[in-house]
């Protein structure tokens, strides 16, 4: 029975509180005639604090999109590995021991896929098979543990290897003013996750099965507008 591994979880230095969005929202929204609902929503979330890769002054310039992919990539390529190295510690493997690498990220740009950078970089085997999700948001570390389970049922001998790298920060958009973007401007923030799946052997979660249904008629719950600025 494959088991889910203790993850390793990494969020960048640069910190904004939740005082500080509030005040941040009240300043540069002064006329918004839907302030007061959407710093109701921010403060409702409970999220007091929010690690983000740059400071906040440079989150809010908004250079463009090509310069916010360089910085995803540039991110991405410095904080990832010691992530993923303290992941195989912990399930006690080493890079040559994993068989299949599934990145989970939406909010940044590669092709290839990050995956290739680390097998390169970090000595993972040429063999193994790269799994890049990119299109399912919040839901993508869960569908990720559920293809490591599908890989691991196939063949119960491999080690799967998840790792999830969100900087959402990136994603700010000045113009966007509706109050779902607001809100999200308060909630999500940047970090960086990795977990083994080990077909045999290991201390963790033991998966037995998985599954995924859709709510029909919801895309529009939490979706992305693509504009020429990101």
């Amino acid at each position: 029975m494959a088991t889910l591994c203790r993850p390793s979880v990494s969020v960048p230095e640069h910190v904004i509180t939740m005082e500080e969005t509030l005040e941040l929202a009240r300043r540069r929204h002064t006329d918004h005639p839907q302030l007061p609902l959407a710093l109701r929503l921010i403060e409702n979330t409970g999220v007091r604090t929010r690690h983000i890769v740059q400071p906040i002054e440079q989150t809010l310039e908004h250079p463009g999109f090509e310069d916010r992919n360089k910085v995803y990539e540039r991110e991405a390529k410095s904080r990832v590995p010691a992530v993923i190295q303290r992941a195989l510690d912990d399930a006690e493997l080493l890079t040559t021991d994993i068989d299949v690498i599934i990145y989970v990220s939406c909010t940044g740009f590669m092709m290839p896929s990050l995956t290739a950078w680390l097998i390169n970089e970090m000595g993972f085997d040429s063999t193994t098979r790269q799994i890049p999700i990119a299109q399912l948001g919040c839901a993508a570390g869960g569908a990720a543990i559920n293809r490591a389970h599908d890989f691991c049922t196939a063949y119960p001998e491999a080690n799967a290897l998840i790792v999830a790298c969100e900087f959402c920060s990136l994603c700010y958009q000045p113009t966007d003013i509706g109050v779902g973007s607001l809100l999200s401007n308060g909630l999500f923030g940047d970090g960086i996750a990795a977990a083994v799946v080990r077909g045999r052997g290991g201390t963790g979660v033991r998966l037995e099965r998985n599954g995924s249904y859709l709510i029909p008629k919801t895309e529009e719950w939490i979706m992305y507008d693509v504009k020429a600025t990101g």
